[in-house]
């Protein structure tokens, strides 16, 4: 059986969906993870909406520490930039997948100024 981490499941969606559709993926888990009163991402609302995003194994410090990380402002919570800024910092292969998203793009703008 094959084991996928986090970090791998990422450049995996973006190759599938291409960068617009994984930006919409990450949109949707982050309204899936935040405090619906609060518009962003608090450790009350990441434990309680935790379970959907299959982060049931991570202790209570661990949760905390994910906020941490991508806490860029320092008022304890995560907006919507902070939490997809933190998702790509979680995934170093994404960068290839973006260098090859953008690539890609470029050979068919210029198939098309042909």
């Amino acid at each position: 059986m094959v084991h996928l981490e986090f970090q791998d499941l990422l450049p995996i969606m973006a190759r599938k969906l291409g960068g617009d559709g994984l930006i919409n993926e990450l949109c949707k888990g982050y309204r899936m993870l935040m405090d619906g009163e609060k518009g962003v991402i608090t450790i009350d609302s990441l434990k309680k909406n935790s379970l959907l995003m299959g982060l049931q194994g991570f202790t209570e410090e661990e949760l905390k520490n994910m906020i941490r990380e991508g806490d860029m402002d320092g008022d304890g919570a995560l907006d919507q930039i902070e939490f997809c800024i933190l998702m790509f910092r979680l995934s170093p292969d994404l960068l290839h997948v973006a260098q090859e998203v953008i690539h890609k793009a470029k050979q068919q703008q210029n198939t098309v100024h042909l």
